[in-house]
């Protein structure tokens, strides 16, 4: 969906296709026939913005092969669909049984990382429509901290460069120009914008930025305001906005039994504290559960929820956290951000089953589009 921005700039609102992750080309395809042209004829617009996941394989084979690419972009313009970002965080198996750290393979200390952002990249620049004026690509922060040492921060550095310079290329040879994000993430290298502002120092801010993850700016306690005020300060756009939400426990004792119902085997859950010391921390809401954090303050938990429905009580959402963000990026005199991705992938592994995929999607995609126009958004295709 397209919305535009008292400013005049064209502000875009898709969902995030990792939700219904495909492994290969003809799975691409055929989600977009069972999920995204429902979500679109369900909100009643003739146009939808898709966020669309490309694992590796298909990366690699929409660049090599012209005729997949064409087969794509008429399967796009067939449907009512568009696509201005891609999510580029993770690599491949995003719908493993088990993903978990596995996320967060390669990093961008190994030149695989390079090689498919750049796929990516020019995947994109071919999809843009005409009348589009750049794309972005969201990537993972650098890597996972446990991981991380000066000799992979110095690799990362050269492929951070040698992406710019990448970029830079493609927008010579196409006149299309793409930008990517690194998305700060809990546990990551760069986990808070703090860290973004530190670590992203002297990176080509006109080609690379931050994917603001709004569920993660709430785990780690972050106010958008002070949060926003950082990237300012450093000089780091925000590339693209990813609108979630975390799961929240003022008082994560009285709620346990809630919170047990989502320590679910799939994906990584970073949960954290917040106490009169500060900011406590675990890799995983099992974890937590067992003791590694105390309980006399709040718990956030790394587990996207859907932006237009409450948890069972006494579990709450951030959507006030979303709210204050979206307020600081686009309720002003200029638009902050012009890409925003609602990325809610834990529909499958939400407690209770799971609803209809597309209605769901469907419901916080009006949700979203309400709250822009509640900051004053004009819809486009309405």
């Amino acid at each position: 969906m397209r919305l535009r921005h008292r400013d005049g700039t064209l502000v875009h609102l898709a969902y995030c296709a990792n939700v219904h992750p495909a492994d290969d080309f003809p799975g691409v395809l055929d989600r977009l026939h069972r999920y995204a042209i429902p979500v679109r004829r369900r909100l009643g617009v003739p146009r939808l913005s898709v966020g669309l996941w490309l694992p590796r394989p298909v990366a690699a084979t929409l660049v090599a092969d012209p005729g997949a690419l064409d087969k794509l972009r008429a399967a796009l313009a067939a449907g009512g669909l568009e696509v201005v970002t891609l999510n580029g965080f993770p690599y491949a198996g995003f719908g493993k049984d088990v993903v978990k750290t596995d996320v967060y393979l390669p990093d961008w200390g190994d030149p695989d990382r390079l090689a498919y952002t750049l796929d990516l990249a020019t995947v994109l620049a071919a999809l843009l429509p005409d009348d589009v004026a750049r794309g972005s690509v969201s990537t993972l922060p650098l890597g996972w901290a446990p991981w991380w040492d000066g000799e992979r921060h110095d690799r990362a550095r050269r492929h951070l460069d040698a992406l710019s310079a990448g970029l830079a290329d493609l927008e010579r040879r196409t006149g299309r120009t793409i930008r990517v994000g690194l998305e700060p993430e809990p546990g990551c290298v760069v986990e808070t914008t703090a860290d973004a502002a530190r670590l992203l120092t002297g990176v080509d801010t006109s080609r690379v930025g931050v994917c603001l993850d709004t569920c993660h700016l709430a785990v780690e306690f972050e106010e958008p305001g002070e949060a926003l005020a950082r990237l300012d300060a450093a000089g780091l756009p925000v590339v693209k906005t990813q609108a979630s939400a975390a799961l929240h426990a003022s008082d994560p004792s009285a709620a346990r039994r809630e919170l047990e119902t989502f320590a679910e085997p799939r994906y990584l859950h970073q949960t954290r504290a917040h106490t009169a010391e500060g900011v406590h921390r675990v890799d995983d809401l099992p974890d937590a559960l067992a003791g590694g954090l105390p309980a006399d303050g709040p718990w956030r938990v790394h587990f996207h929820l859907p932006l237009h429905a409450d948890p069972p009580a006494p579990l709450a959402g951030t959507r006030a956290d979303l709210r204050a963000a979206l307020d600081v990026l686009l309720g002003g005199p200029a638009a902050r951000t012009d890409h925003v991705e609602v990325e809610t992938y834990t529909w499958t592994v939400l407690p209770g089953g799971r609803p209809d995929l597309a209605d769901g999607i469907a419901a916080e995609l009006d949700w979203t589009r309400a709250e822009l126009v509640r900051l004053g958004l004009i819809e486009e295709d309405a």
